[in-house]
């Protein structure tokens, strides 16, 4: 079993609290998150932001994983997340997670590769722990 690990650290309460993250790897080190940068313009990260950057890399390495059990030994995959924080009754909930792919893989017809892709999209780890719907628009080039 692998297992990774991030902490966070929140000062003061609501608006004007302020907080910091950090990842086991060092990549976030005090990173800042509140109020401004999740529900405004601040700078600094958010949760949906970070949820969004795991399930495109996620999505991304699956689907590579998938291409090369296929027998591919190149290509390009770039891949967006737009994840959507919903207003739920008097607290918010992460309601979506978008996937836009444009991919490059020579000699590949578009049937398996959007059945690889679909493949990657359901069982990609992020895809699966997210209690929200996920949607995939491919593009093949």
């Amino acid at each position: 079993m692998i297992v990774r690990s991030a902490s966070a650290h929140y000062s003061g309460l609501g608006k004007e609290g302020k907080g910091h993250v950090s990842t086991q790897s060092g990549v976030l080190d005090r990173q800042a998150y509140g109020f401004n940068t999740r529900f405004e313009d601040g700078k600094g990260t958010n949760p949906e932001e970070l949820i969004a950057a795991a399930h495109a890399s996620c999505f991304t390495m699956a689907l590579s994983f998938a291409l090369a059990g296929a027998g591919y030994t190149e290509g390009e995959l770039d891949t967006s997340a737009k994840v959507s924080l919903d207003k739920e009754g008097e607290g918010f909930k992460v309601s979506r997670s978008a996937l836009t792919l444009q991919a490059k893989v020579p000699g590949i017809d578009a049937e398996e590769f959007g059945r690889l892709a679909d493949g990657a999209k359901a069982n990609c780890p992020i895809s699966k722990l997210l209690n929200a719907e996920v949607t995939l628009e491919r593009t093949l080039l």
